[in-house]
C-alpha cells in the first residue's frame, strides 16, 4: 500500500469514529413516562400518570404517543462546557427543555443542546413527546445519556472531513490534491487519540492550525456560484397521518430556531402556510419565536400556496385559491408578499400553471422533481434555468434543482461540487439554486451543515456559495440575463403516472367539492345581491382551506398510507355535505314557499335543456304557458325535461300528474340496439358497442368494438401507488364472463340498457343511456372492486386519423402525441385529463367525457380511459369497495372551435338543481355571446366589499371578442388579477361589458354594483 492510500485509509477510519471522541458521557438519564392516544401539550403534564421506564422496555401502540420526563442537575465536571442530551426513545420525539419546545430527536438530529456554557448545579427538566409508530412494532426505549460535547474536537473533525471530502472530488493529479494529502499526513502525525477532553481539545487545536492554510485557499474569477437555501421538505401527510405532521412541524421549527441562536448568519426557508397555521394554533409560544425570526429575516416564509398541492388534478380555481389563501396568510401574519412557487416534490406541472402563477403575482417557479425518475423514463428534461411558457403564452422564470436536494445527507464539498457538475444545462448559466436540510418528514439542517457552510463560502475547488432567501437567486439571474432557453407547455413528469387514478373515491370527492363550491359561491352571491341574504364568508373560508389541504401532493394523488386516505375520505365527505348544504340554503333563499311551484337552477354560463328528477310528491310540470310537459318514469322516479337560462333559474308549476308518453318515441332501445334522431348504437352480449352510427352523415365512428373493458396486471418495479409500468399491456387479464343485458328505459325522454357482468374478481353494473335529441351517450357505472395489483381501462377505438390527442386541463387543453415516435412521446403513455379528451380531424371529432376520471392513454385511434387501480403499497387496501362514476362520449361534425365538447363535458359534471318553491320569473345573472368563453366562477370579493368577482376563460385556443350581459345594475367594471386586485377600469354600456381574449386567457372581472339589486322583469334573459 502506498503512503498516500494509507493516509487516506487512516483519515476515513478516524472520521467513522468521530463520535467516540466528540462526546464524553457524564451520566445516564433516567426517565419516567406514560402513553396516550390523545394529543396532549406540555402544560397538561401535571397530574399525568408518569411511571419509571427502563432501557429495553417496549412501549406504546399503533398511532399512539409516549410522554417522558426527567430532571437533571449539571455536575461540576461540566462547568463551562457544552452540555447535550443524547436521547433515545426508540422513535422521533419533540423535546421540551424547561417547558419550552427546544428541538427534536429524529433520524438526522441525534442530540439536544441543554446549554452551551453549563453552570454546576443548574437544573434542566427534559420532557419529550415521542411517536409510537403504526407498523405493529412497538418502539424500544433506549439509553439516554447526559454528555459533554467536546467543541474543539468537533471543529477539528469538520475541518478534517472538509479537506478529505474535497480532495476525493478533485483531479487526483492536481497540485491542490497533493497539498491536501501532505497536510493530512501531517495532521495524522500530530493527532493524539489517547488524550481525552481538555487535552484532546488542545491537541485538536494544533491540528486545525495545520489545516487552516488549505481551508483559506480561495477560488479564481470564473468559478460558479450556488445560492444556498436552508429548508426542510415536510409532507403534510404521506407515510404518517396529519396528526403526526402536527408534531413534525414543531420539531422542525424548534430545531431550526435553536440553530439560529448559535449561527446568526443562518437563514431558513419554510413553505406551506398550513404548517405555520398548525404551529400558531398548537404551539403559540413557538409561533411567537417564529414571528420574531421572520421579522429579523432569519426565517423566510416563501412558497405561495396553502400547501404544496398536486397541480395535475385540482381545478384551475382550486390552484388560484391555493395561492390566494397562501399569499394572504403570509401577508397577514408576517407582512411578506411571496414571489416564488416552491413545489419540490409534485408529480408534474400543469401547462396552465404559468398563467395562474402570473395572475397571482408569482414571479418565479422552482422544483426538483423532474430530475427524480427511474427506469420508466427515456428522455431527461433538458434545462435547469429557463423561461417556462404556458398554453396561453404566459412566461415564468423557472429553475429546476437536482433531485434529492430536499433530503441531502449533509452539505459538504462533494455535495456542492455535484450540484454544479450534475446540471443538464452546460452553457448559459453560472449560478444555481441549491437547497440543503433534511426533509420528506421534516427536520431541516443540523450543525454539520452550518459548520460546513462557514468553510465553503469560497473554498478553492468548490463552487462559491451565497446563503439567504431563494428570491436572491432569481433576482441575480435577472441581473445577469435570463438564459436563452424556453420550454413550452406542461412540465410532464415521466413517472408516477398512476397518481391520476389511485384512490378513486378521493378524486371523485375532490371533483364534487370543486363543483359544490362553484354552486355555493354563485348562488350565495345572487342571494346577497338580490335578497340581502348574508354571504357565508367565514364558512367558505374554512371549507376552502379544508379542500386545499386535501389537494396536497400525497393525499389527492393517492400515494399515502391507509389512515391518511381513510381520514381524507371522511373529511371530504363532510366537506361535500357542508358545501352542498350551503348551496342548497342559498338557492332556497332565492325562492318562496309556494309548494305549487318548483324552480330549476343552472350554474353554467349558457342556457340548457336538461333532465331532472322530480320530488316525490310531484308527478309533472307545466311551463309558463300552462302546457303540461312530457315525463318519464324510471324505477319509481319521475323525470322531466326542463329549460333553464344561463347562470340563472326557471320556475315551473308542479302538477299532480304527468303527461303520457307518446306512442312513437324518437329514442328507443332493445337489448342489442340504442337509437335516437342522431345516433344508432349496436350492442353485443358483453355490453360493448359494435357500432356507433352517425345518422346525420351516414358514417361509422367505431373502428372496432368500443366500450371494451380491459384489465391488466399492474406490477411495478417500485412506487406501487404512484406508477403504471410502461409494460403493463404485456400482461392482460382475460375477461370472458358473459354479461346480462336488459332494457331499463324506452323513451320518450331517454332510453337505457343495463349491462351486468363479472370483471375477474369484481362485478359491474352499467346503464348505457341516450337522451332524445342528443349526441351524448352516457355510461352510468357501478363497480364492486375486489382486485389486487390490477388496472382497469375501457377502450374506444374510433375512425379518426390524427397525430395528436386533446386533453382538457385547467382553463384550457393541451395537445399530446398519440404515437411513440420520439422518446418524450413514448414517455407519455399515460397522461392526465380533466373532464374530456378528444381525437379530432379538421372537420370532425370524437370525445370521451367523465365525471371523476383523470388518467387516460391514447394510442393511434384508440382512447383508453383508466377507470380503477389496485396498488398494495403504501395502502394495502387501495380502492377496494364500491365505486360509482359516469363516463360518456360525444362526436361532432365541423371545426373543433364549433364543437360542443367543452359544454357537453361541463353538463355531464354540473347537473341543474331543482328546488321546491317558486320565483317570480326566469332570471339570468350573466350571459355570454361567445360559446368558447366560459364563466368558471362568480363570487363576492374576498375583501367583503360586496363587489362581484367573475372569472372567465377562453376554452378552445382561439382569440375572441365577446360581450358579457349582466342581469344586475353595474356601476363600474375593473379588470383584476387573480387575487382580486384591480388592474384597470373597463368601459361598459349599461349592463354590457366587452372583452377581448387571447387563446386560453383567464380574465378576472370585478364589478361594483349600484345599490340594492332588484330582481327586474326580464332580468337578463
Amino acid at each position: 500500500m502506498s503512503e498516500k492510500k494509507e493516509i487516506l485509509f487512516h483519515v476515513e477510519k478516524l472520521l467513522n469514529k468521530r463520535n467516540q471522541f466528540m462526546i464524553t458521557k457524564v451520566s445516564s438519564i433516567d426517565f419516567s413516562g406514560f402513553t396516550t392516544m390523545k394529543q396532549l401539550f406540555i402544560h397538561e403534564m401535571n397530574g399525568q400518570p408518569f411511571e419509571s421506564i427502563a432501557p429495553g422496555q417496549r412501549w406504546g401502540e399503533n398511532w399512539g404517543y409516549g410522554w417522558f420526563r426527567s430532571v437533571i442537575v449539571v455536575p461540576e465536571e461540566a462547568e463551562g462546557k457544552r452540555l447535550v442530551a443524547m436521547l433515545d426513545f426508540g422513535s422521533e420525539a419533540t423535546v421540551y427543555i424547561n417547558g419550552i419546545v427546544s428541538g427534536a430527536k429524529d433520524l438526522n438530529h441525534h442530540y439536544v443542546t441543554l446549554t452551551r456554557s453549563a453552570k454546576a448545579g443548574e437544573l434542566f427538566e427534559i420532557v419529550a413527546e415521542a411517536y409510537a409508530g403504526h407498523n405493529n412494532s412497538q418502539p424500544t426505549f433506549g439509553e439516554s445519556q447526559l454528555c459533554i460535547f467536546e467543541e474543539e474536537v468537533y471543529q477539528f473533525f469538520i475541518d478534517l472531513e472538509c479537506l478529505y471530502d474535497l480532495r476525493n472530488h478533485l483531479d487526483a493529479k492536481s497540485l491542490r490534491v497533493a497539498e491536501i494529502d501532505r497536510c493530512l499526513t501531517q495532521v495524522f502525525a500530530t493527532i493524539d487519540l489517547t488524550l481525552r477532553q481538555e487535552l484532546l481539545g488542545e491537541n485538536a487545536k494544533l491540528c486545525r492550525k495545520i489545516m487552516e492554510p488549505l481551508l483559506s485557499c480561495v477560488n479564481g474569477s470564473t468559478v460558479p456560484t450556488l445560492y444556498l437555501m436552508g429548508q426542510s421538505h415536510l409532507d403534510v401527510a404521506w407515510l404518517w397521518p396529519i396528526g403526526e405532521t402536527k408534531r413534525k412541524i414543531a420539531r422542525t421549527m424548534s430545531n431550526q430556531l435553536a440553530l439560529m441562536d448559535e449561527y446568526p448568519e443562518y437563514t431558513y426557508t419554510q413553505s406551506q402556510p398550513y404548517l405555520f397555521q398548525l404551529v400558531k394554533t398548537l404551539y403559540p409560544e413557538l409561533y411567537e419565536r417564529i414571528k420574531l425570526a421572520v421579522k429579523e429575516g432569519r426565517i423566510v416564509p416563501e412558497g405561495s400556496m396553502w400547501v404544496e398541492p398536486d397541480t395535475n388534478l385540482p381545478s384551475g380555481e382550486s390552484l388560484i385559491r391555493q395561492a390566494l389563501h397562501g399569499k394572504r396568510f403570509f401577508k397577514d401574519e408576517f407582512g411578506v408578499d411571496n414571489e416564488m412557487l416552491w413545489l419540490p416534490d409534485v408529480f408534474g406541472y400543469s401547462g396552465n400553471l404559468p398563467q395562474i402563477m402570473k395572475g397571482c403575482g408569482i414571479k418565479y417557479f422552482a422544483s426538483t422533481k423532474l430530475f427524480g425518475t427511474y427506469d420508466n423514463i427515456a428522455d431527461p428534461f433538458p434545462h435547469n434555468t429557463f423561461l417556462w411558457e404556458g398554453i396561453d403564452g404566459s412566461q415564468i422564470l423557472t429553475h429546476l434543482l437536482n433531485y434529492g436536494d430536499y433530503y441531502p445527507i449533509r452539505i459538504n464539498p462533494s455535495f456542492l461540487i455535484h450540484q454544479w457538475n450534475d446540471r443538464v444545462q452546460l452553457e448559459g448559466i453560472s449560478t444555481r439554486l441549491t437547497q440543503f436540510g433534511h426533509g420528506d418528514g421534516g427536520g431541516g439542517s443540523n450543525r454539520d451543515d452550518l459548520e460546513f457552510m462557514r468553510r465553503l463560502g469560497n473554498l478553492e475547488g468548490v463552487p462559491k456559495t451565497k446563503h439567504g432567501s431563494p428570491i436572491e437567486f432569481f433576482e441575480n439571474q435577472i441581473e445577469q440575463g435570463i438564459p436563452d432557453a424556453k420550454y413550452v407547455g406542461e412540465l410532464y413528469y415521466p413517472a408516477h403516472r398512476g397518481t391520476y387514478t389511485t384512490q378513486a373515491i378521493i378524486k371523485k370527492l375532490n371533483r364534487k367539492a370543486e363543483i359544490g363550491f362553484r354552486e355555493a359561491e354563485l348562488w350565495g352571491a345572487a342571494a346577497q345581491l338580490l335578497n340581502h341574504r348574508a354571504y357565508p364568508y367565514e364558512e367558505l373560508d374554512l371549507l376552502w382551506k379544508t379542500l386545499l389541504l386535501h389537494q396536497f401532493h400525497d393525499i389527492l394523488p393517492g400515494s399515502s398510507i391507509h389512515r391518511v386516505h381513510e381520514e381524507a375520505q371522511l373529511e371530504l365527505k363532510a366537506l361535500n355535505e357542508n358545501v352542498y348544504d350551503l348551496a342548497s340554503d342559498t338557492r332556497d333563499a332565492l325562492t318562496d314557499d309556494d309548494a305549487s311551484q318548483v324552480t330549476v337552477f343552472n350554474s353554467l354560463s349558457w342556457p340548457r335543456k336538461e333532465l331532472v328528477a322530480l320530488p316525490a310528491d310531484v308527478h309533472g310540470l307545466a311551463d309558463g304557458s300552462g302546457a303540461v310537459m312530457p315525463v318519464q318514469l324510471l324505477e319509481g322516479v319521475v323525470f322531466a325535461e326542463v329549460e333553464v337560462p344561463s347562470m340563472g333559474w326557471s320556475t315551473y308549476k308542479a302538477e299532480a300528474e304527468g303527461t303520457e308518453a307518446s306512442a312513437v318515441s324518437a329514442v328507443w332501445a332493445t337489448e342489442s340496439h340504442l337509437e335516437n334522431e342522431w345516433i344508432s348504437l349496436g350492442i353485443n352480449e358483453q355490453g360493448e358497442l359494435t357500432s356507433i352510427f352517425d345518422k346525420e352523415t351516414g358514417t361509422e365512428w367505431a373502428a372496432d368494438h368500443c366500450n371494451v373493458m380491459r384489465m391488466y396486471r399492474d406490477q411495478n418495479s417500485d412506487f406501487d401507488a404512484w406508477e403504471i409500468d410502461r409494460r403493463y399491456r404485456m400482461a392482460p387479464v382475460e375477461l370472458n364472463a358473459r354479461a346480462t343485458v336488459s332494457v331499463t328505459a324506452n323513451g320518450p325522454l331517454f332510453a337505457s340498457i343495463r349491462v351486468e357482468r363479472e370483471l375477474n374478481q369484481s362485478t359491474m353494473v352499467q346503464d348505457i343511456r341516450l337522451r332524445a335529441d342528443s349526441r351524448r351517450v352516457e355510461f352510468l357505472t357501478t363497480i364492486h372492486w375486489r382486485e389486487k395489483n390490477k388496472l382497469l381501462k375501457v377502450d374506444f377505438p374510433v375512425c379518426v386519423h390524427t397525430n395528436e390527442s386533446l386533453q382538457e386541463i385547467q382553463f384550457g387543453y393541451v395537445k399530446r402525441p398519440n404515437h411513440a415516435s420520439r422518446p418524450h412521446d413514448a414517455d407519455r403513455y399515460e397522461v392526465v385529463q380533466h373532464k374530456w379528451s378528444a381525437l379530432a380531424e379538421t372537420n370532425r371529432g370524437f370525445a370521451l367525457l367523465n365525471d371523476c376520471k383523470y388518467g387516460i392513454s391514447v394510442s393511434d385511434n384508440t382512447m383508453s380511459l383508466t377507470l380503477l387501480r389496485a396498488p398494495t403499497w403504501p395502502d394495502e387496501t387501495s380502492d377496494q369497495g364500491v365505486h360509482h362514476f359516469t363516463y360518456g362520449f360525444t362526436f361532432w361534425n365541423g371545426a373543433f372551435l364549433d364543437s360542443p365538447v367543452v359544454r357537453e363535458a361541463y353538463e355531464l359534471n354540473y347537473p341543474v338543481s331543482l328546488v321546491s318553491g317558486g320565483n317570480r320569473e326566469a332570471y339570468s345573472l350573466l350571459r355570454i355571446d361567445q360559446a368558447n368563453v366560459i364563466a368558471e366562477t362568480i363570487k363576492l370579493a374576498e375583501d367583503g366589499s360586496g363587489d362581484l368577482i367573475v372569472r372567465l376563460y377562453e376554452s378552445k385556443g382561439a382569440s375572441v371578442v365577446c360581450v358579457l350581459h349582466f342581469g344586475l345594475s353595474v356601476k363600474a367594471v375593473y379588470e383584476a388579477n387573480m387575487l382580486e386586485e384591480n388592474i384597470a377600469e373597463l368601459s361598459h354600456e349599461g349592463e354590457d361589458v366587452r372583452l377581448q381574449f387571447r387563446p386560453f386567457e383567464v380574465k378576472t372581472i370585478r364589478l361594483e354594483l349600484n345599490g340594492r339589486q332588484i330582481h327586474r322583469q326580464g332580468g337578463g334573459l
